[in-house]
C-alpha cells in the first residue's frame, strides 16, 4: 500500500519468502512487482527495496532477481533526482540492493543474508538523515516505517563486521605481505568501524529496536591487527532476534582462517533435504491420484449398488403388502361361498366345483383387478413423464378400452360358465346358491368398474379441456419466447458491442494515461534541469570570481528581449500542453531554451552592475534575485501536478522587463536615437527639400513669364544670370 506505514511481517515471510521456497525462485513475485507504480509512488517503492532485501537474505537462493538490477538501478536514479521525502533514501537503497545482487552473482557461495558490500552503513546513515530532517519518532508509523528496514541491515552489519576482522587477521598473517601495504586497509576497517559504532549506539537509543532485536556491543577500538595475541581477545558480535537462538562458534577461539559458516552448512543440508522430500512427493503423487480415483469409483457404484437394493425391498414391500390384502379379500369370499353351500348335502360335489369355479372366476378378477392396479401405475408414471397433454389424453383412451374389454370379456365368461353349470347340474339350490354368490361380486364389479369408466369419461373431458387450454397457453408462450429470444438475441449483440468499445476505450484510455505519466515524468526532469541551471547562474551574481566579468549594456537589452521572446513561446507551449497533455515536446523545448536564455540574462545582468553606477549596479543585483526567486517558483509550479495549471510568469515577466528598462537606462545618451528613428529624420528632411525645391521652380516659372510681358531679350538674358541667386 501506499500509506506510511511499516510492512506487515506475516505478509512476508508467510506469503512471499515460504512461496518462493515453494516455488523454488520468485517468479511470480517478479511478475507481480513488474507492474506496480515504482516510479510514481516513493513509498511503494520504498517497501519493494525492503522487501526485495528481505528475499534476499530469507528466500530461495535461485530469486531470478539479477536480470532486474538494471530496473532497480534505473528507480533509483529517477528518484534520486526528485526532490521527494522518500526519494534519497529510496535512491540509496536500489544502489545497495544493487550492488548485493551483483556480488552475490559474482560469489555464489556466499548466501545472501552474509553481506559484503560497502554501501550498508551509506544506507543506514542515509535513513537517519531522513528521520531527524523529517521530525519523525521511533514510535509513531512513519518513523517505524523509515526505520523498519533497518533490522536486515543491522543483521548483515554484524556478519560483515565479523567477517571483516577474520580476513584482516588473514591478510595480517602472511609473512609475504608487509604491514605497511595493509595501511590502507587497516585505515578504510578503522572509518567503518567508527561509523558501525555510532550507529548501534543510536539505535540502541530508540524504543523501536529494544523491542525487536539485540543490538550487540562494539569494543571501545578497533582490533590492532599487528599484534597477532589479540585474534584470542576478539569476542563475535551477536544480533539477537525474539524467538532466535543467538549463534555460537563450536571452537572456544576464533582461528584466522577464514571458514564457511556453520549457519550456511545448515541452510545447504535442508535445501537438500527439501529437495530430497520434494523428488519423493513427485514419485508419489501419481499413485496417490491413482489411489483416489480408485476410490471414488468404487464409491459411486457402491451408491449405485446401494441404491437399486433399496429400490428392490421397496417393491417387494408394496407386493408384499398388495398381495396380503388380495389373500385376506379372497378368505372372505370363500367363507361366504362354504356357509351358502350348506342348502343341500347332495350338492357338494357340485359345491366343490363351483367352488373351484368361483375360486377361478376369483383369481381372474383378482388379475383383473391387478391388471387395473398396474394400468393406474403406469399412468401415473407416464403423466409424470410426458409433457403434451395429447399424450395424456389417448393414454385415458386407451386405458378405458382396455378396461371395457377386459370387462366384458370377463363378464360374457362368466355368464357362459354358469349357464352351461345349471345345464348340466339341475339342481335349484345350488343354482339359487351359485346365482346368490356370483350376481353380488358381478354387481360389485360391474359397478367399481362402471364408476372407473365414469371417473375416466370425467378426467377425459378434463384433459380434453385443459389440452385446449395448454394449447393456446402454448402457443402464447411460443410466440413470446420468439419475441423474447429475438429481443435476448439483440440485446446480447448490443452489450457485445458496447462491451468492446468500452474496452476499447478502457484500453486507449490506459495508454493515453501512462502517455501522459511519461510526458509529465520528462517534463520534470526537465524543469528540474532547468532549476539547477538558474541556481548555477544566481550563485553566480555572488561568486567573488565573476566581480571581473563585465558585460555592456547593450549586450544586456538584447538578451532581456530575447528572454521575453522566448517567455512569450513558453507561456504559449504551456497553454498547448494543458489542452493537450499526450504531447510535451513544444513545453521540453521551450523551456529548456527559457532556462539557458534566463540563466545567460541573470549573468549579464550581474556582469553590467560590475560597471554601472553604485545606486543602478545594486538595483540591478536585486533585480537579479527577484527575478532567479520568481524563476525558481515559477518551475516549481511546473513541476507540480496540481499547481501546473496556475503556473504564471507574470513575475518572471515583470522581473525581466525592470532589467530591460534599467539597461535601457545605462545606455549611452547619444545612442538615444534609435536607427529606425534617424530614418524617418532623413526621410523627412528629404521630404522638405522636395517641397522647397518644387515651390522654387514653381517661383521661377512666374518670374519668367512675367519677364517675357515686361522686358525684351536682352533684358531677358540679363535675368538669366540671376536665376542663381533664386535657389
Amino acid at each position: 500500500t501506499s500509506s506510511e506505514t511499516p510492512l506487515k511481517e506475516k505478509y512476508a515471510c508467510d506469503a512471499i519468502i515460504m512461496g518462493t521456497h515453494k516455488e523454488g525462485g520468485a517468479s511470480t513475485f517478479w511478475s507481480y512487482t513488474l507492474n506496480l507504480p515504482l516510479s510514481s509512488n516513493s513509498m511503494i517503492s520504498w517497501k519493494f527495496c525492503y522487501l526485495l532485501h528481505k528475499l534476499l537474505r530469507d528466500g530461495h537462493k535461485n530469486v531470478n532477481s539479477h536480470r532486474y538490477c538494471r530496473n532497480i538501478k534505473d528507480m533509483g536514479i529517477l528518484w534520486g533526482n526528485l526532490h521527494d521525502r522518500y526519494g534519497h533514501i529510496v535512491a540509496l537503497s536500489a544502489k545497495y540492493l544493487c550492488l548485493k545482487i551483483e556480488f552475490h552473482a559474482k560469489h555464489k557461495v556466499i548466501p545472501g543474508n552474509l553481506e559484503a558490500t560497502d554501501e550498508t552503513l551509506d544506507r543506514e546513515a542515509g535513513i537517519l538523515r531522513q528521520l531527524d530532517a523529517n521530525g519523525a519518532k521511533s514510535t509513531t508509523p512513519a518513523g517505524q516505517c523509515r526505520l523498519t528496514p533497518l533490522i536486515p541491515l543491522i543483521l548483515d552489519c554484524s556478519f560483515l563486521y565479523h567477517f571483516s576482522v577474520l580476513l584482516m587477521f588473514k591478510l595480517h598473517s602472511r609473512e609475504c605481505i608487509a604491514p605497511d601495504v595493509l595501511l590502507g586497509h587497516r585505515e578504510r576497517f578503522r572509518d567503518l568501524f567508527t561509523s558501525l559504532t555510532q550507529f548501534f549506539n543510536r539505535a540502541r537509543e530508540m524504543e523501536f529496536f529494544k523491542s525487536i532485536i539485540q543490538i550487540p556491543d562494539l569494543p571501545d577500538a578497533p582490533p590492532n591487527f599487528l599484534r597477532a595475541a589479540a585474534l584470542g581477545e576478539y569476542k563475535k558480535p551477536v544480533v539477537v532476534m525474539p524467538g532466535e537462538e543467538p549463534y555460537e562458534d563450536e571452537d572456544g577461539e576464533p582461528q584466522p582462517e577464514i571458514r564457511e559458516s556453520p549457519q550456511v552448512s545448515v541452510l545447504f543440508q535442508k535445501e537438500i533435504e527439501n529437495d530430497s522430500l520434494k523428488r519423493e512427493l513427485e514419485v508419489l503423487k501419481p499413485e496417490l491420484q491413482l489411489i483416489k480415483s480408485e476410490a471414488q469409483r468404487c464409491v459411486t457404484e457402491l451408491k449405485a449398488q446401494v441404491n437399486r437394493l433399496e429400490a428392490e425391498v421397496e417393491e417387494q414391500r408394496t407386493h408384499k403388502q398388495m398381495a396380503m390384502v388380495e389373500s385376506e379379500h379372497l378368505r372372505l369370499e370363500v367363507d361366504s361361498l362354504r356357509s351358502a353351500s350348506v342348502a343341500g348335502v347332495g350338492a357338494q360335489i357340485g359345491l366343490k366345483e363351483a367352488d373351484s369355479k368361483a375360486h377361478a372366476a376369483e383369481v381372474r378378477f383378482s388379475q383383473l383387478k391387478e391388471r387395473h392396479a398396474e394400468l393406474i401405475t403406469s399412468h401415473a408414471d407416464l403423466m409424470k413423464k410426458v409433457n403434451c397433454p395429447g399424450a395424456r389424453v389417448s393414454f385415458a383412451l386407451l386405458c378405458k378400452k382396455i378396461l371395457e374389454t377386459d370387462f366384458f370379456s370377463f363378464f360374457h365368461d362368466e355368464e357362459d360358465r354358469h349357464h352351461s353349470h345349471i345345464c348340466t347340474i339341475n339342481m335349484k339350490p345350488l343354482q339359487l346358491s351359485i346365482n346368490i354368490s356370483i350376481q353380488p361380486l358381478a354387481s360389485e364389479s360391474f359397478k367399481q368398474l362402471s364408476s372407473t369408466l365414469t371417473g375416466l369419461q370425467a378426467e377425459k373431458e378434463l384433459l380434453q379441456r385443459s389440452l385446449r387450454d395448454q394449447e393456446a397457453e402454448v402457443n402464447s408462450l411460443r410466440q413470446q419466447a420468439h419475441f423474447h429470444q429475438s429481443s435476448l438475441e439483440q440485446e446480447r449483440q448490443r452489450s457485445n458491442i458496447d462491451l468492446c468499445v468500452l474496452h476499447q476505450v478502457y484500453r486507449e484510455g490506459e495508454l493515453a494515461q501512462k502517455l501522459q505519466d511519461e510526458q509529465f515524468s520528462l517534463l520534470q526532469c526537465a524543469v528540474v534541469e532547468a532549476e539547477g541551471i538558474i541556481l548555477d547562474a544566481a550563485a553566480k551574481v555572488d561568486d567573488p570570481i565573476h566581480v571581473r566579468c563585465i558585460s555592456s549594456p547593450d549586450y544586456l537589452v538584447n538578451r532581456a528581449e530575447i528572454t521575453l521572446t522566448s517567455l512569450d513561446k513558453l507561456q504559449q507551449s504551456h497553454i498547448v500542453y494543458l489542452g493537450n497533455r499526450n504531447d510535451a515536446s513544444g513545453l521540453l523545448r521551450a523551456v529548456t531554451q527559457f532556462s539557458h536564455l534566463a540563466a545567460d540574462t541573470i549573468v549579464n545582468t550581474a556582469a553590467t552592475s560590475h560597471s554601472a553606477p553604485t545606486d543602478q549596479a545594486d538595483r540591478l543585483i536585486d533585480c537579479c534575485r527577484d527575478c532567479a526567486n520568481s524563476l525558481l517558483q515559477f518551475l516549481k509550479d511546473l513541476k507540480l501536478q496540481g499547481s501546473l495549471p496556475r503556473a504564471d510568469p507574470s513575475a518572471v515577466r515583470y522581473m525581466v522587463q525592470r532589467i530591460h528598462a534599467l539597461g535601457e537606462d545605462l545606455r549611452p545618451k547619444g545612442r538615444d536615437v534609435l536607427k529606425e528613428e534617424l530614418g524617418y529624420m532623413v526621410d523627412k528632411e528629404m521630404v522638405t527639400t522636395s517641397t522647397a525645391i518644387e515651390e522654387a521652380v514653381l517661383r521661377m516659372d512666374e518670374i519668367l513669364s512675367q519677364a517675357k510681358k515686361d522686358t525684351c531679350g536682352i533684358k531677358l538674358e540679363l535675368l538669366f544670370n540671376f536665376c542663381p541667386s533664386l535657389s
